[in-house]
């Protein structure tokens, strides 16, 4: 049975026009993402503007986003979501904020996964200090420093040595990537915490800022960026029990583990 069979009005993109889908989302209830979690990262970001809540199907690899895993399992999907058999999740976003000369603001980019700082030619170590809340950090000589929500700690931070955050956190992750003589832990910051990151004068090639994959800005002299948390979130549509993200994670982190698992144990409520 499909959308209209269901009375239920619809728009279709199957090119994303981010300006199109902007305008149209304002008047939407819920937006169906297809695809993998690319399509998921552009849809969360837009509509977070409007409070509208994305539901994803999943026509990718892995999916680790979308709720309805497999095309011939939309039609129970929009029937549990018609039903209103399902929950919001929240998601935090990441505000970047490209500055110059500290008060002077050229851009501003949101971030559902990432925001990653690194040279503009891989494998150039760049060469950039850190501060928290405005107090100088630390200075790293790395490859590239990400700056993450607790969505991506399970992306681009994970394969870099990061820890996982559950969802729900609001935290900001700040992860070096391949660090030479500086410093080579995760950091966890404090909810709330501003970081500005600024390129040193001792690098020689560009650096650049890139948001969830997407090259953004390349830094120029006395300019600077600030992450933040951003104050809309993402919404999205579940219909899994509220724990389902570790064994969702751990589905997919031990794919050869018996997805049955062992004897289950059971819990007194």
């Amino acid at each position: 049975m499909t959308l209209c069979d269901r009375g239920i009005d619809h728009w279709v993109y199957t090119v994303w026009d981010e300006d199109s889908v902007v305008r149209d989302v304002a008047e939407a209830d819920v937006v169906m993402a297809i695809g993998g979690d690319g399509a998921m990262l552009r849809a969360g970001r837009v509509c977070a503007e409007q409070s509208v809540p994305v539901l994803g199907v999943n026509m990718g690899w892995l999916g680790f986003l979308t709720e309805i895993q497999q095309p011939d399992d939309c039609e129970a999907g929009l029937d549990a979501l018609l039903a209103g058999e399902y929950w919001i999740e929240q998601r935090m976003l990441l505000q970047a904020t490209l500055m110059e000369d500290r008060s002077t603001v050229i851009g501003c980019y949101r971030a559902l996964n990432d925001v990653v700082i690194s040279g503009s030619v891989f494998g150039r170590m760049v060469q950039i200090a850190a501060y928290i809340d405005k107090h100088w950090a630390t200075t790293y000589n790395a490859d590239a420093l990400i700056l993450s929500t607790p969505t991506g700690s399970t992306a681009y931070a994970l394969a870099t040595g990061g820890p996982i955050l559950p969802p729900e956190l609001r935290n900001i992750l700040m992860v070096p990537m391949a660090p030479h003589l500086s410093m080579d832990r995760p950091i966890v910051l404090a909810r709330g915490a501003v970081v500005d990151i600024e390129p040193t004068r001792e690098n020689r090639h560009p650096v650049v800022l890139t948001v969830d994959g997407k090259v953004e800005a390349e830094l120029g002299q006395n300019q600077h960026v600030r992450i933040t948390s951003a104050e809309p979130v993402s919404q999205f549509v579940r219909f899994r029990e509220r724990n389902y993200f570790y064994r969702s994670l751990l589905d997919r982190l031990e794919p050869r583990i018996n997805r049955h698992g062992p004897r289950r144990m059971t819990f007194d409520e």
